[in-house]
């Protein structure tokens, strides 16, 4: 289900983080499913449990899952939460555009990459708009 990158420059609870969001956006965990607990997802990733609990304590803080005294946390999925994640995903466009515009990629020709790479992009599971 997730899968730590130990070259990711990121700390493990924010990739942790960035996996559940997705798995909850796109529909794998769907809304009021009981998240794995904090022992045995730290047993599954062999890290420590205390970057788990800080995941979900983030996940919370975000709105991505609720915790119930003494059964664990669910899964409480919002459509708001898919637009603040397509502003997040924006954002880091943004930054890529003006990155690309200061080594010379116009908009033009970041348009036609995009067109051309659609195919890709969507047998990934995005759309083709």
């Amino acid at each position: 289900m997730i899968i730590i990158d130990y070259k990711d420059a990121r700390p493990i609870y924010e990739q942790v983080v960035d996996k559940f969001q997705k798995l909850i956006l796109t529909g794998v965990l769907e809304p009021n499913t009981r998240m794995p607990s904090v022992r045995s997802l730290a047993v599954e990733l062999s890290i420590n449990p205390n970057t788990i609990q800080r995941a979900y304590a983030e996940l919370e803080r975000q709105g991505f899952i609720y915790t119930v005294k003494g059964r664990g946390a669910f899964v409480a999925f919002d459509e708001k939460l898919l637009d603040v994640r397509k502003g997040q995903i924006f954002e880091k466009l943004k930054e890529l555009v003006r990155e690309a515009g200061e080594i010379g990629i116009g908009g033009r020709e970041l348009a036609g990459w995009l067109l051309k790479d659609q195919e890709k992009v969507g047998a990934l599971g995005g759309t083709n708009e």
